[in-house]
């Protein structure tokens, strides 16, 4: 039996004896499955190709960014509180030397994870953790893909979590969607680790907002509005986005506000 990782999306699948049909990631509308038809890989085999790449992106926060790229393309964070480290978003690739990295940044005392694309190996990276809670919206429950008992799923609009940390339920992308505001980060300003949503631009002054980034389908003018309105009560300096230098570095609120303006007027709502 083996836990089967889709190429495309990097999502784990739970035990079988072959290969699954399809990865049902990369069948919805908000995925895609690769030209070459549905492919498959394994953890073993991530050992043996790829390596995560760490680095500091600010004072208590570090990047995890696997090379080459797998899956997606997006990075991980460790956010680090003296309640204990964060998780936010997964990587599919995970080996003894990562393990060795994060334990000597702390270790981590729970993984939360933005939305179904970045689920990825998130059981094996429990397990690697003395099985710490993955906190999950329950709205999206029907995505996870590799059921565990570490999973922990959350109903509402908000979950505190250890170091001040909290978890918003903005909707829209998913309708569990949930972004993690660190109010420590930026030196005390506030930081939004907001996986793709909303999505930082090529230029960085400007997010956006996708129902399907690789298939450019566009958000809603009331999801939009719900995103906007779920962020209010939270002050935030700077934003990261998912992939690599994805950063709002200043006024990032104000930012997401005049961003979701803009993005309404041009669909005319």
């Amino acid at each position: 039996m083996t836990h089967f990782i889709c190429v495309t999306c990097g999502t784990q699948y739970a035990a079988t004896a072959a290969e699954p049909a399809g990865c049902q990631i990369c069948l919805d509308e908000r995925q895609y499955v690769g030209p070459g038809g549905q492919q498959w890989t394994t953890l073993a085999e991530y050992r043996a190709t790829h390596e995560n790449v760490f680095a500091e992106a600010e004072p208590g926060l570090h990047t995890i960014h696997p090379r080459p790229k797998a899956g997606i393309g997006q990075r991980a964070f460790v956010v680090r509180t003296p309640a204990g480290n964060v998780l936010w978003d997964c990587v599919p690739p995970l080996d003894d030397a990562t393990v060795t990295a994060v334990e000597g940044l702390g270790g981590l005392a729970a993984i939360a994870v933005s939305h179904p694309h970045y689920y990825t190996t998130m059981v094996e990276w429990s397990r690697a953790f003395g099985r710490v809670p993955i906190h999950l919206h329950r709205l999206d429950a029907g995505w996870v893909m590799r059921p565990d008992d570490a999973v922990a799923f959350w109903d509402g609009d908000t979950k505190p979590l250890p170091g001040g940390l909290t978890l918003v339920r903005t909707g829209g992308h998913f309708d569990g969607f949930q972004v993690l505001h660190w109010p420590d980060g930026a030196a005390g300003k506030g930081v939004l680790l907001a996986g793709d949503q909303p999505f930082v631009c090529q230029d960085r002054r400007w997010v956006s907002f996708m129902w399907s980034y690789p298939n450019l389908i566009p958000l809603g003018p009331a999801a939009v509005r719900g995103v906007v309105a779920s962020l209010k009560p939270f002050a935030f300096d700077r934003l990261y986005g998912a992939f690599p230098d994805q950063v709002v570095a200043a006024d990032a609120k104000a930012v997401v506000e005049r961003s979701a303006a803009r993005y309404l007027s041009r669909i005319g709502s």
